[in-house]
């Protein structure tokens, strides 16, 4: 039986660049943010492009919460966050009217780059970057330390 990936979709995001990034690897996502597509899922994925803020606001309006927590928490089901999704799974954020609550799978918070040389450094922080792997995963296989990657950002 072929892997069911699902992608949520939250109104918020980079969804396009993300099932053509699945298809390099033969995998077709199912693109859904219907309850029972993603209970049914084997893995999700929860892209994102966007304001933290807006972002749950809609994971609320579309009754997704619940369900993201039944499956990522209790069922255990493997999750990949990109950019805002991965920032979603942190317990607050500074993006937004005051302290804005996210999905809290994870103590960590979302703060704003505090500049003081804004001539040295621009915020957004926009541009290629060295990555530096702290600890071994699968999602970094066949990446080596210090490869760059291209960055549009103005928290972290």
């Amino acid at each position: 039986m072929p892997l069911k990936v699902v992608i949520v979709d939250y109104g918020m995001g980079n969804i396009q660049s993300v099932l053509r990034k699945f298809s390099l690897f033969g995998i077709t996502p199912t693109v859904s943010n219907d309850s029972a597509t993603i209970n049914s899922a084997d893995k999700i994925v929860l892209p994102g492009v966007g304001h933290f803020g807006e972002a749950m606001k809609n994971l609320i309006s579309l009754n997704l919460v619940n369900v993201l927590h039944e499956n990522v928490l209790i069922r255990k089901k493997p999750t990949l966050g990109i950019c805002l999704g991965m920032q979603l799974m942190t317990s607050f954020s500074e993006e937004g009217e005051g302290l804005v609550k996210g999905l809290n799978w994870f103590d960590a918070s979302v703060k704003k780059f505090q500049i003081n040389d804004i001539q040295k450094y621009k915020v957004p922080f926009i541009g290629w970057n060295k990555i530096e792997i702290k600890k071994p995963s699968i999602l970094m296989s066949g990446i080596e330390n210090g490869e760059e990657f291209y960055f549009v950002h103005s928290f972290y």
